[in-house]
């Protein structure tokens, strides 16, 4: 029987104080997994000034809390600077290498796909190394379907990358 979390994990919305533990959470993914194409961690000043940016434009950062310590989160934002593309959010989901699988992340997605709806938003799309097959069937559990996959997109640890679309309409 696989131990899961859920009844002790708590999703709430980020405060500053978290940004060390989301801090580590991204550079993490960043340095060690293709599920941000990003290469180079972030420091401290860049995720203060992304969780800022955040607030200012009303867009959610939630975090999964198991014993009073973030293990996870999420958010989404601008899917494209276009005005009409006002009412489709991309969004992120993260969680800590040891509480994968755990029941963190699906908590953080149904919150998150809830407050895009209470937000008005249209669409939510979620752009996944085609590699993450767990995040694509964990995506596709929750109504999310392959929209697309655009090849050779990324280049990271040394190789091409291709990107998978995936889309839920609110």
């Amino acid at each position: 029987m696989e131990i899961t979390f859920d009844m002790k994990i708590k999703i709430r919305p980020a405060v500053f104080s978290d940004l060390d533990t989301i801090l580590e959470i991204i550079n993490h993914q960043i340095l060690n997994s293709t599920s941000i194409y990003d290469y180079e961690p972030r420091d401290f000043e860049t995720q203060k000034l992304w969780f800022e940016k955040k607030q200012e434009l009303n867009f959610p950062v939630i975090v999964a809390e198991y014993e009073n310590s973030p293990i996870g989160y999420a958010t989404y934002g601008t899917f494209r600077e276009k005005e009409a593309y006002r009412f489709t959010v991309e969004h992120s989901v993260y969680v800590a290498e040891e509480f994968m699988g755990k029941g963190a992340g699906k908590l953080l997605l149904a919150e998150l796909i809830q407050l895009a709806r209470n937000q008005g938003f249209h669409n939510m799309i979620g752009v996944i190394d085609s590699e993450n097959q767990g995040s694509i069937d964990f995506h596709q559990k929750y109504g999310f379907k392959v929209s697309g996959i655009i090849k050779e997109s990324g280049y990271k640890f040394d190789r091409w990358l291709d990107s998978v679309f995936m889309q839920l309409l609110l």
